[in-house]
């Protein structure tokens, strides 16, 4: 699939002022646009040594210069460009569309609005319902309805279980538990922090008619149906579905016939002890517990408690008995339970436990007013003060999972005082040691290019947005939106990191998916893996470009990304990133929501 042939048939009207552009520089933006009272900033970058003094701010429809500034500081090489600056025009808040110039480059066509995010969320919804395990609303059909027959398990081995539900968890058809807990949090949060934010124009199953329920809230009850199956006991928690045998070949999601007992897939329990981490390699994961895998399940139960709670008493109810059992799991068997694989030696290695029960507890607290939940966050909250990737510059592949410690943001929201303050200083210490890094380059980037990078983005901007809400004070917003605008083109690449948003915009058009690459289906609204070390790339297993890459001229021995369905590292797309993103484009249009309201109104 030629990208650049296809990009310039959809927004040629929209780039013809980038047409402009050197080989030598470009300037790089978020192709959303920004919102009148953000921050706004764009990078410029050179292959060459060339320096900038000053940019303007150009209107799309006279061609005019409405602002100058000064260029600023030269912050030098990064990645492929030789010289780059940081180009802010946050003082610049008039409505309109308009683009950049500067040192012989010209940027894409942009808008300053209100409404740049508005639908976003939404959008990205889209991906979520296509990748539905069961019945598939996009496919209007159903599969894996056989799961499945369990592993590991006090039960004997084969027993059978139902496990029929909830997502694929990214281009393969695997289903796990803890991505599939996370998503379900971000989906509730999103709603319960952003009502305003979501629509309904989809039913319970995902198909295209109203039911009076915000999709957003369809969704996430889709996931919790699934995790209450893989809770169906007090002591019996399952931790996946299928494993790596499922790489055999990109397929559309149907009946997998390759896991030995006719169409089921194993279930895997969550025993505590190490399980199989590819044969031929032999290896056993390190498992040590269940309480990372169970302090997921309670949180969410909990949270879709309180959203549920009025709108369906009787379900909520069983959510609030479910979040109960799952946390006393955690409580009696701390430790990690990491993912289980056959073939391979790639496994979901998660190493942290405390973040997730800190979390059930604090939301087990909202739910039931009982303080000794709130004395046990803090103490958990005291185990892991800083997720461990913050300034970090590696990681194992969700090593330190939830990508940020969600726990901080939900214990000080009910803590006061000392602890209110503790917990913030936890959050703004994590914050500093990216910070760090991150002033020192343009792109102000201090995220690692670590598998699945840009999950790890939208969580970072959750977090500095957290801190902000909590403690009044914006030290970090220029950070934050740094990250919001890496996901939509303010990155060496030029190119947004989510299929089809913006709609006319530089975005993924080959990704690693068996819809795209078989069906040409498209799985709008999915956020993809994102860049990783140029190391990491190098040192994978089973990587092949299919075509000329697009983005030679701009990838780098520090980093690399690719927008071809051979590259799973870096354009695969992910459902538990998807539903952070969602998150976070949900934050950014209430953000555009708020200020264009009339003074004497307000908004959540």
């Amino acid at each position: 699939m030629m990208k650049r042939t296809l990009l310039f048939i959809l927004f040629l009207p929209l780039l013809i002022a980038a047409q402009k552009e050197t080989p030598e520089a470009y300037i790089r933006i978020n192709q959303l646009g920004y919102l009148p009272s953000g921050v706004k900033a764009a990078v410029w970058g050179s292959f060459s040594s060339n320096t900038i003094s000053s940019f303007q701010l150009i209107d799309s429809a006279s061609g005019k210069a409405v602002f100058t500034a000064p260029a600023g500081k030269a912050f030098g090489s990064y990645g492929p460009f030789t010289q780059s600056y940081r180009l802010d025009f946050t003082t610049f808040s008039k409505p309109g569309t308009y683009y950049l110039q500067a040192g012989g480059a010209t940027s894409p066509v942009f808008r300053i609005g209100n409404d740049v995010y508005k639908g976003a969320a939404d959008f990205c919804l889209r991906y979520l319902r296509q990748q539905r395990c069961g019945f598939n609303p996009f496919l209007k059909d159903s599969c894996h309805t056989f799961d499945g027959y369990t592993l590991y398990g006090p039960m004997p081995d084969s027993t059978r279980i139902d496990a029929f539900g909830g997502w694929h968890d990214a281009s393969d058809y695997l289903q796990y538990s803890t991505t599939s807990a996370n998503t379900v949090y971000h989906l509730l949060a999103a709603y319960r922090d952003f009502p305003r934010v979501f629509t309904d124009d989809h039913d319970a199953n995902g198909l295209p008619e109203k039911n009076n329920t915000a999709d957003v809230l369809d969704e996430a009850r889709w996931g919790l149906d699934w995790l209450l199956r893989m809770h169906p006991q007090d002591d019996w928690l399952f931790n996946q579905i299928a494993d790596d045998r499922d790489h055999r070949g990109m397929r559309i999601p149907a009946l997998d016939s390759f896991y030995g007992r006719g169409f089921e897939r194993p279930v895997y329990f969550c025993s505590g002890q190490p399980q199989v981490q590819g044969v031929k390699y032999k290896k056993m994961n390190r498992s040590t517990g269940v309480a990372s895998t169970a302090g997921k399940f309670s949180s969410a139960f909990a949270l879709g408690y309180s959203v549920l709670e009025k709108k369906d008493p009787a379900y909520a109810n069983k959510l609030r008995t479910k979040a109960g059992t799952a946390y006393t799991l955690g409580v009696r068997k701390p430790g990690v339970q990491q993912t289980a694989s056959v073939l391979s030696p790639y496994i979901y290695a998660e190493d942290n436990w405390t973040d997730d029960m800190e979390l059930a507890a604090a939301r087990m607290f909202t739910i039931t007013k009982d303080k000794h939940y709130l004395a046990e966050g803090m103490k958990y909250a005291e185990e892991e003060t800083i997720t461990p990737w913050l300034g970090a510059d590696t990681a194992s592949h969700y090593q330190w999972y939830p990508f940020i410690n969600i726990g901080h943001y939900e214990m000080a929201a009910q803590a006061a005082g000392a602890d209110k303050q503790k917990l913030l200083g936890y959050y703004r210490a994590g914050i500093e040691k990216v910070w760090r890094k991150a002033k020192n380059n343009a792109f102000y980037r201090g995220v690692p290019f670590i598998w699945c990078s840009n999950n790890l983005t939208a969580a970072f901007a959750i977090q500095c947005y957290w801190y902000q809400t909590l403690s009044g004070k914006n030290d970090y917003a220029a950070l934050a939106q740094a990250n919001v605008d890496w996901l939509f083109g303010c990155n060496p690449w030029g190119t947004a990191m989510v299929y089809g948003l913006p709609q006319h915009g530089d975005t993924p058009v080959d990704p690693h998916s068996a819809f795209t690459h078989l069906k040409q289906y498209p799985i709008d609204g999915g956020l993809v893996d994102g860049p990783v070390y140029g190391t990491i790339y190098n040192s994978l297993i089973g990587i092949r470009l299919a075509e000329p890459d697009e983005y030679a001229a701009f990838q780098s021995s520090l980093v690399v990304y690719h927008d071809d369905y051979g590259d799973y590292s870096t354009n695969e797309p992910t459902m538990d990133g998807t539903a952070s993103l969602i998150y976070l484009l949900a934050l950014k249009e209430n953000e555009g929501i708020k200020t264009s309201l009339p003074k004497n109104r307000s908004v959540k």
